[in-house]
C-alpha cells in the first residue's frame, strides 16, 4: 500500500505546485492588463496562451450584465483555485496518509 500512497503524495504535490503557478500567471496577467501591455510581446502572448483556457469558461458562464465593464473572472479563478488547493489536494493527502499508516 506505500506505493499507492506514495504515488498520491507526489500527484497532490503535483497538482498543488500546479495550480500554484496557475495562480500566479493569472495574477500577473490581471496586473499587467492594467497598463495596457503590447499585445505582440512575447510574455503577454506566453500569459494570454496560459490563462486563457481557464479564464474563457468562466467569463462565459458570467451573466452578460458582468461580461462588459471589469472582468472578474481572474477573482473567480482565484476562488476555484483555492477550494481544489483545499479540497482535492489536502483530500488526496488524507487518503494516502491514510493509506500508509492504516
Amino acid at each position: 500500500m506505500f506505493i499507492i500512497s506514495n504515488f498520491l503524495i507526489a500527484l497532490a504535490k503535483v497538482l498543488e505546485l500546479t495550480l500554484t503557478i496557475l495562480w500566479w500567471l493569472i495574477l500577473i496577467r490581471a496586473i499587467i492588463s492594467w497598463v495596457n501591455p503590447d499585445p505582440y510581446n512575447p510574455i503577454v502572448l506566453f500569459l494570454q496562451k496560459t490563462t486563457e483556457p481557464i479564464l474563457y469558461p468562466i467569463r462565459r458562464l458570467l451573466p452578460f450584465t458582468l461580461r462588459y465593464g471589469v472582468d472578474i473572472s481572474p477573482i473567480i479563478a482565484f476562488l476555484l483555485i483555492t477550494f481544489i488547493k483545499h479540497f482535492v489536494v489536502q483530500t488526496l493527502l488524507d487518503i494516502a496518509i491514510k493509506l500508509k499508516f492504516g
